[in-house]
């Protein structure tokens, strides 16, 4: 075992100057947030919504992120620590400690999205469910990103394997290859974003509202659910479960993937975006005698 296995010493810092330290992983975060900027310009122009809603945008997604994401994982993964002692609790706010959950970011997405539909949509003809079938082309690669950096911290792997491509993670002292999951699901979300953005590109007409957002809760969360049967637990309650908190959270988002793609089905509502006409103002004339 381990004779063909990838040893994985990689320092998860770029580089060290003084004091400050740029980590792979938050190069990475960054760079899924840039591209993402630039695929929201591109489908604004194509649909004609305004450009200068893409910043707004940005900022409520990068909040959103990285609050959601710091609180599912206090809440869902050790609520006992970080709600037991003033101490647990200051670090709630420390995200730069570790600790960011992707199902808690993804409840933080839904609930900005729901915001800045209601605040923006009306006026430029998008609702809620437009919005998100762009924004999850965009989540599948900004995710891909953030499980590169989760590889270079060596951190979120899987059990032991005996495959040629299992990873030795030498900087936590192990000496086994394990799945490196991390990959896994990275190259999962790759391949669901280029479908999905392949679709937006070639089929958008055809394509009705809501679809795009369905096919993507029920493929990644149901990807994320199989992948967790080879992840070692992340939390020591975990241990002897049938199905981890992972699994257990993805549940209801396939659930809800499959319930959105019925609805889209059966209002046939378009995916693109429709911009009434201007009714043109009738000119009335004085008639004189």
């Amino acid at each position: 075992m381990g004779i063909l296995a990838i040893n994985w010493n990689v320092a998860p810092a770029l580089f060290s100057w003084g004091g400050f330290e740029l980590r792979w992983y938050s190069l990475l975060f960054v760079s899924g947030f840039i591209l993402g900027y630039y695929i929201f310009k591109w489908f604004f122009r194509r649909e004609g919504i305004p450009q200068t809603l893409v910043d707004p945008l940005l900022y409520s997604l990068l909040l959103a992120t990285v609050v959601g994401a710091r609180l599912g994982h206090c809440l869902f993964y050790q609520p006992d620590y970080y709600l037991g002692s003033w101490e647990g609790f200051v670090e709630i706010f420390q995200p730069w400690k570790g600790g960011l959950a992707s199902h808690g970011g993804a409840i933080a997405l839904l609930l900005a999205m729901w915001w800045f539909s209601s605040k923006y949509g009306k006026k430029h003809d998008f609702d809620y469910l437009w919005i998100m079938d762009r924004l999850v082309i965009t989540v599948c690669f900004a995710g891909a990103f953030i499980r590169f950096g989760n590889l270079f911290n060596s951190e979120i792997y899987g059990n032991v394997t005996d495959l040629p491509w299992g990873f030795v993670f030498e900087r936590n002292g192990e000496t086994l290859p394990k799945h490196p999951t991390q990959l896994y699901e990275a190259f999962s979300y790759i391949l669901l974003g280029l479908g999905l953005l392949g679709a937006y590109r070639y089929r958008l007409e055809k394509m009705y509202r809501g679809e795009f957002f369905g096919i993507f809760l029920i493929v990644l969360f149901g990807m994320r659910f199989i992948i967790e049967f080879v992840k070692q637990p992340q939390v020591g309650f975990e241990e002897g479960m049938a199905l981890n908190m992972g699994q257990l959270l993805s549940i209801p988002f396939v659930v809800a993937g499959v319930v959105i793609l019925l609805v889209s089905f059966i209002r046939k509502k378009p995916a693109q975006a429709i911009h009434p006409k201007p009714q043109k103002k009738q000119t009335h004339y004085a008639h004189s005698i």
